[in-house]
């Protein structure tokens, strides 16, 4: 009986010693992130702050109906389906092709990595004299007769942004594959090479199963890096861009400085509960792709 009640009393100091621990963590996240995304989902479910009965699912039906949220949600939506794919795959190739040797590798990977070094406001700085409807690009392609394009009130806008996140994001995600690139077994490799296997499939057979989980990683990364380019566009073009540029934080942002706190908290959760799904679907790819892998 005593033996059995030192080992229930060594267990419980286990568990406070453990929350102890983990204490100022639990505390920060239920502080800071649990508790106002609790406070978001009240608001919007309720009328309004100075009457706060239950609204239902009201609020949302009001934002799906409102054009602004639906420009928004596409041109976020658009954005990030054509960023995610590239920013995982040429990263991978860039990561790929400096496993091979090439010359000059070191710069190569110093001219990807450079951009992690420079402040946003720089590179803002950078696309307005390139991008600029009196810019450097128009500047150059005057020289061949094509006339002046205000790239970012026009249809290219969506380009013009796109290239600006793939120079900013693409070297920190070649990093990582690169890193995973050296931690696949070399033994297989091997027995690959002398069985005569070609290198595509060395690549999708071997490598491709051993990078799956970098490349979940890699892409839920460049998904949540897709949600914030907002930053970028706001430096570019201020709260009311080109309606090519209008994005969901853009929306978010300017229902909070007119203090409608029930459309930006449908919003708030609308946002967040694609970015679970998304994250969801990626997470069960990833364990069904590489579940022999891990085994």
């Amino acid at each position: 009986m005593g033996k059995r009640f030192q080992k229930l009393n060594g267990r419980l100091r286990e568990h406070i010693m453990s929350f102890g621990f983990l204490g100022p963590s639990l505390l920060g996240v239920g502080l800071f992130f649990i508790v106002p995304f609790g406070i978001v989902v009240y608001y919007s479910l309720i009328q309004s702050n100075l009457n706060p009965e239950f609204a239902g699912l009201q609020n949302f039906i009001n934002l799906f109906e409102n054009s602004s949220f639906r420009t928004a949600a596409k041109n976020t939506l658009m954005f990030s389906a054509m960023a995610v794919p590239l920013a995982v795959v040429l990263s991978l190739l860039l990561a790929l092709m400096l496993e091979c040797r090439i010359p000059a590798k070191s710069q190569f990977r110093t001219f990807f990595l450079s951009p992690m070094m420079v402040p946003v406001a720089s590179v803002v700085l950078i696309w307005q004299v390139v991008f600029h409807y009196n810019g450097t690009l128009n500047v150059f392609l005057s020289v061949f007769g094509v006339d002046k394009i205000d790239w970012l009130k026009s249809d290219y806008c969506l380009i013009v942004i796109l290239v600006l996140f793939l120079w900013k994001n693409l070297g920190y995600n070649m990093i990582l594959f690169m890193a995973n690139l050296n931690n696949i077994p070399k033994e297989l490799l091997e027995v690959a090479d002398v069985e005569g296997a070609s290198a595509a499939y060395k690549f999708f057979a071997i490598k491709l199963r051993y990078l799956s989980p970098t490349v979940l990683f890699v892409t839920i990364l460049s998904l949540i890096n897709s949600f914030k380019v907002f930053r970028e566009v706001y430096l570019l073009t201020g709260d009311y861009p080109f309606e090519g540029l209008y994005m969901l934080q853009h929306f978010m942002n300017n229902t909070f400085k007119s203090l409608d706190y029930q459309k930006l908290s449908a919003a708030a959760v609308i946002m967040a509960i694609a970015m679970v799904i998304l994250i969801a679907i990626l997470f069960l790819a990833e364990d069904r792709f590489g579940r022999d892998v891990e085994g």
